[in-house]
């Protein structure tokens, strides 16, 4: 094989790892969350404001993260924003299982969202150049990557809490697996994205491009028909038709299949068909997914709407990203542009599925899912690769 060959495939197989690991650390946390709670004694809204806490930092660290991609390159931002990630962990562990002082774990989990906000532009940009260099779609593989260590994460999780391993000694394992991690796939990426020339002006100057701007709104409908699934989808099973938690688990299990199957194949049809052409479809199959969730009538329409759903909102979050960076020059600003645009999502869709679902039940709630699909498909043009000159 020869030897930029070699680099290429070194460099996918790093990219992969750095989001597998970035969903892996997150799921993590998530699966340990319940002790969290008991040990610090907390109410449901207390356990709201910690989650709030990761959205925060999250959004915090996207603005910056193309800034510090263009000042010391992919490679350093990433091992530098896992080092932060890890910290808030261990942290967050520590504050709340072993001294179960609730400031401590909830700073911690700033840190840990800081780390990750930064990470997950920084992954995205890599992913990217790799993506450029391969002369063919692949970030949502590399998404589907994120989806596995995720699923990885909650199952170690588990099993940790199974064989009553302390919450604090889980988080600090997975912190140092972590680093480790990152600190052994960094050195495969390709070539430095570093530039100190007018940094600060090329980010500043991303926040009021219209292409930059459009695409952050389709991706922000696109990651909330994604974050309403992982937030909601169990409780409305559960709630709307009165089923054991262990159906909805198995509801959720069944978008996170569909949604990782529709990143791994999605790919051929991109470089098939094009960007819009593959995202109204996905959209309008997102659409039916909600509806025959909401108004199937029976647990199994429900289930298969539930696996339509995910298939719908596999592509939409990796395709922005790489509408985002299609100019390499760019695209580290661009793309935390557009990651700060739509993790706005995460942020503002929870209080609005749980006000909503207060008012009309959480099954129905998820409506609100298939109604901003509609004008949103207007935006879906703005991710079309650019014609070469």
């Amino acid at each position: 094989m020869p030897t930029q060959a070699r680099t290429i495939v070194r460099a996918r197989n790093a990219v992969a790892v750095v989001f597998a690991a970035n969903g892996f650390a997150i799921a993590s946390w998530t699966a340990r969350l319940p002790e969290a709670r008991d040990a610090l004694g907390i109410s449901p809204g207390q356990v709201g404001a910690l989650l709030l806490a990761i959205s925060c930092g999250s959004l915090g660290g996207m603005p910056v993260a193309g800034a510090l991609v263009r000042r010391f390159g992919a490679a350093a931002t990433i091992t530098g924003a896992a080092v932060v990630n890890a910290a808030g962990l261990a942290c967050a562990g520590i504050g709340a299982a072993v001294f179960g002082l609730y400031w401590v774990c909830w700073a911690g989990l700033l840190l840990l969202g800081l780390g990750a906000g930064i990470w997950d532009v920084a992954m995205n940009v890599e992913g990217a150049a790799v993506e450029h260099a391969l002369g063919r779609t692949i970030m949502p593989r590399f998404h589907a990557g994120f989806s596995f260590g995720t699923v990885l994460g909650a199952a170690a999780g588990a099993v940790s809490s199974a064989l009553r391993i302390p919450v604090a000694a889980n988080v600090i394992g997975v912190a140092v697996a972590v680093v480790a991690a990152v600190g052994l796939a960094a050195p495969g990426f390709l070539a430095s994205h570093a530039s100190r020339d007018s940094a600060p002006r090329t980010a500043l100057r991303a926040w009021i491009e219209p292409r930059t701007l459009v695409i952050g709104l389709m991706v922000l409908a696109l990651a909330l028909t994604e974050g309403t699934a992982n937030d909601w989808l169990a409780v409305a099973f559960v709630d709307g038709y009165a089923t054991a938690p262990w159906l909805g688990a198995a509801a959720f299990a069944v978008f996170l299949t569909a949604m990782t199957t529709g990143r791994m194949l999605g790919t051929r049809l991109l470089d098939r068909f094009g960007r819009p052409p593959v995202i109204w479809a996905t959209m309008a199959t997102a659409f039916v997914g909600v509806l025959l969730v909401v108004f199937g009538g029976s647990l199994q329409l429900a289930l298969a709407g539930a696996a339509i759903w995910g298939v719908g909102a596999s592509l939409g979050f990796p395709v922005g990203m790489s509408a985002a960076a299609d100019d390499p020059e760019h695209a580290a600003a661009r793309v935390g542009v557009v990651s700060t645009i739509a993790y706005t999502s995460f942020l503002a869709g929870p209080p609005l599925l749980g006000y909503l679902g207060n008012h009309v039940g959480t099954l129905h709630a998820l409506l609100v899912v298939a109604v901003l699909l509609i004008p949103s498909a207007a935006a879906v043009p703005a991710a079309r690769r650019p014609r070469r000159s």
